[in-house]
Order: structure tokens, then sequence, then C-alpha cells
């Protein structure tokens, strides 16, 4: 993982773990590296990765099990949720930046309509 510099990184790692149980990556019950083997495959400060675990635990996101590890908690109507919420920040950061660069939301309209049609006509030329 590269981590982004305009960013906490104790938050790209949450966001992280978040995409991967949206994707289906991560299932409940999965176990998670310990935070000591987190820090040292991705190179990063053990107390960021433990802020970033105390954060996930509060969200009730992970389960820590005293000398069995970090486990994934959160499914069903919790992990829907974290999907539409993650959807709402992308499109909120894509409609900011499409308006500073000079769009207005008619524009920004016809634009993605045409970009999901275009990606509608290639999806169907794969199959």
């Amino acid at each position: 993982m590269v981590f982004d510099s305009g960013q906490p990184i104790y938050r790209q790692i949450i966001d992280d773990y978040q995409k991967q149980l949206v994707r289906g990556e991560l299932q409940p019950g999965d176990k998670i590296p310990s935070q000591r083997e987190y820090a040292q495959t991705h190179q990063v400060n053990p107390n960021t990765v433990q802020r970033a675990y105390r954060e996930m635990e509060a969200m009730q996101m992970v389960e820590t099990i005293r000398g069995q590890g970090t486990f994934v908690r959160v499914g069903g109507a919790e992990l829907q949720r974290i999907r539409m919420d993650m959807a709402a920040e992308v499109l909120e950061y894509f409609i900011e930046e499409m308006r500073s660069l000079g769009f207005t939301q008619e524009d920004i309209l016809q634009m993605t309509a045409r970009a999901l049609g275009q990606k509608e006509v290639e999806a169907d030329d794969r199959v």
C-alpha cells in the first residue's frame, strides 16, 4: 500500500480495510494482521497502526481477542452503510472537482450519463 501525504496514515489504513470489506476481500470472522505485522509489512510507525486498529474497534469493524488476534466483525447492514458512505464521499469529491473546473450541474449530469452509456456499450461488447 502506498500512502498519500494528504491524509493521515491511520485514516488511510482504516479506509483500506473498509475497501477490502466492501469488495468482499475480507469477510466477518477473518483474521487481519497483528498491529506489529502490519507496521513491519507496510513500514509504518506501530503507534499509527495501533491508532487505526483502536478506531476500527470503536467503529465495531474489528474485534481483538487477547492471545488470538484481531478479527473482522462487520457485515450485513453495517457493511452496506459503509459502502454507501464511501460512495457518497467519492461522489462529493467528484462533484467538487468538476465544479472547480467550471462545469455546471447540467454539464456534470450530461458527461456522467454519456460516460455511463459508454461503459454500458463497452460491457456489452465484452459479453
